[in-house]
């Protein structure tokens, strides 16, 4: 089982050498929900090979489209034969981003039916923004037995005002919008590179979107939309996840196949902390400093802001800086499930609230440590590159579930990482209770 898997890390390795980032997962699982809004074929390419992409791929195909995975990175898809509009199975609980279906069914069907979705825990991300989104657009929306139902006899376009800035409701509406009658408008919209992404898709197939990364976004809507080939932006949190393991273990990295401009929150960052950065067109290189790091604060905010996804892995960097730094988390509320797991490691940090107040130790030392999801399980990877002694990191089906070939690329700069199973065999039940 996928679950008994683990990362084993031997610390204390300067990370050196050239990484390929991968396309964006967040920009991919909305690209995929567009791609069924026509009956023409279209074709999603650098495509990251990561299980939450082909949670959503399989979710597609049981709705009746057609799905040929040309490589790991090449997607075409046709939406012509599909035939179920209720997207229920127990795949799309494991993802949120099934709820972009809804977006593209409605829009498309002017009906559709999804399960209500999961993804990592780290807090309530309120539903209530797609919902009142649809019904602006004159959706009767439901939600019962576990599933979000949406229908209209026609969608026409409205203005709409996002009560709070949300990637998944402005992704959703743009959709739902794209094939409605009239003009919508979509007020203190997201301006994340990935909303931008799904707009420039749409726009291929023939959408009429204007706006797309300002706060107010303009729908015409069209008829119909055809197909098209797209290629996904690349991933800026994957490229983020790499430019502070560079900083964490004093190392020195060059980030390629990247936008560097949606990473300048980013940079900045590790700027404060001392580390050198060069620019270059589709390129970024970061050099960490010879001492030790220094302490900074940083705020999560919508982009262009500090990234909520980018969190976990700040907080483990300011964790071995000299001195005091703060971190607020003003996105998700349950975002620092990892902060006891850095702990032991030797970390020193206090939560109150939405604020960690850390005050930095000379390094980690290794422990044995679980994933508690997606980011701040590659954050503790981080953490056991600096770490002196071995440092074993389980539930690593949550880092796989966003960063493709995560330990091959960090063993092409020098790391010591392995993966393995429990005791090399696998833990049942009854060995966890002996063993606890």
């Amino acid at each position: 089982m996928e679950h008994s898997e683990q990362y084993i890390i031997n610390g204390g390795t300067p990370l050196q050498g050239d990484v390929h980032i991968g396309g964006a997962k967040n920009a991919a699982l909305g690209l995929l929900a567009a791609a069924i809004m026509t009956d023409d074929t279209v074709t999603i390419e650098n495509l990251p090979d990561v299980r939450d992409i082909n949670v959503l791929l399989s979710a597609i195909e049981g709705i009746g489209a057609s799905v040929d995975r040309v490589n790991a990175h090449t997607v075409r898809i046709c939406g012509k034969n599909i035939s179920g509009l209720s997207v229920d199975y127990e795949y799309i609980k494991k993802i949120r981003a099934s709820y972009y279906l809804l977006g593209a069914l409605l829009g498309k069907y002017k009906k559709a039916e999804v399960a209500l979705p999961g993804g990592c825990a780290i807090g309530a991300r309120p539903i209530d923004l797609h919902l009142k989104g649809f019904r602006a657009l004159g959706a009767n929306v439901d939600i019962s037995h576990g599933l979000m139902s949406a229908e209209a006899e026609r969608l026409v376009g409205s203005h709409i005002y996002m009560d709070k800035v949300s990637v998944g409701a402005t992704i959703n509406v743009l959709m739902a919008s794209a094939l409605a009658e009239g003009k919508t408008v979509i007020e203190n919209a997201a301006k994340e590179p990935h909303v931008v992404d799904v707009a420039n898709l749409l726009n291929k197939m023939g959408a009429n979107i204007r706006g797309a990364g300002t706060d107010v976004i303009r729908i015409q809507g069209v008829e119909k939309l055809h197909g098209t080939t797209y290629p996904v932006i690349p991933d800026q949190i994957e490229a983020g996840t790499f430019m502070f393991a560079a900083a964490a273990t004093g190392g020195d990295i060059t980030v390629r196949n990247v936008i560097p401009k949606h990473l300048e929150a980013t940079t900045a960052k590790l700027l404060d902390i001392g580390c050198r950065i060069a620019l270059y067109d589709d390129a970024i290189r970061v050099t960490a400093p010879s001492g030790r790091l220094r302490p900074t604060s940083v705020t999560t905010l919508p982009y262009p802001g500090f990234p909520t996804d980018m969190q976990p892995q700040m907080a483990v960097v300011l964790g071995i800086a000299d001195g005091h730094s703060t971190v607020t988390e003003s996105i998700f509320e349950s975002r620092y499930k990892y902060v006891g797991e850095l702990t032991r490691m030797g970390a020193n940090i206090k939560v109150e609230g939405n604020i960690a107040m850390i005050d930095g130790v000379e390094k980690y030392s290794g422990a044995q440590v679980s994933a508690p999801d997606l980011r701040a399980g590659a954050a503790l990877v981080i953490a056991g590159l600096q770490a002196e002694g071995q440092t074993v990191i389980d539930d690593i089906y949550y880092i796989e579930r966003g960063y493709e070939s995560f330990d091959e690329k960090l063993r092409a700069l020098g790391a010591k990482i392995e993966k393995g199973r429990k005791n090399g065999s696998i833990k049942t039940e009854k060995d966890a209770r002996f063993s606890a």
